[in-house]
């Protein structure tokens, strides 16, 4: 059985929109709090992904979307699907992941008025990265609330 987890921004939680409104669309799925800083916030998504084989399907979210592109990219034959909603890919802590290629089939949704996370950047660095990228331009700001309403997330998190 494949995973699923829900990896929330720097300001978000399990409670958060956009936790509570997929976890009432998709059973199981996974969303803890994380707090700290980057590498603190990797630590315990590695513990909780343990050292098991399961495949999982990542949706991350801002600096969670960072978390879960590095961690793709550390475990790529661990993760069935990724999902990436306006990811902090622009940050530096990504630069050493650029000459990667990815095949995870990757889907990332950004907003043209996020006024956080740049688009340009991001999707630079996706479309380098994840060679089986479907990247969605949408009219949305940085927490894609509107979005988050409107995406079909069941088809986005079968396996």
């Amino acid at each position: 059985m494949t995973k699923r987890m829900l990896i929330h921004g720097l300001e978000g939680s399990s409670q958060g929109h956009k936790a509570t409104h997929i976890k009432g669309l998709v059973e199981s799925l996974v969303v803890p709090d994380f707090d700290g800083d980057l590498y603190a916030r990797l630590d315990k998504m590695a513990t909780l992904m343990g050292d098991e084989k399961q495949a999982w399907i990542l949706v991350g979210s801002s600096l969670g979307g960072l978390m879960a592109a590095i961690w793709t990219c550390q475990n790529p034959e661990r993760v069935r699907k990724l999902i990436l909603l306006a990811p902090a890919l622009h940050r530096p802590d990504f630069d050493h992941l650029l000459d990667l290629r990815i095949p995870v089939p990757t889907t990332l949704v950004h907003g043209t008025k996020d006024r956080v996370v740049p688009l340009d950047p991001v999707y630079e660095r996706a479309r380098r990265v994840f060679i089986n990228l479907q990247f969605h331009v949408v009219e949305d700001d940085h927490r894609l609330r509107v979005t988050t309403e409107m995406l079909d997330w069941k088809r986005l998190l079968e396996v």
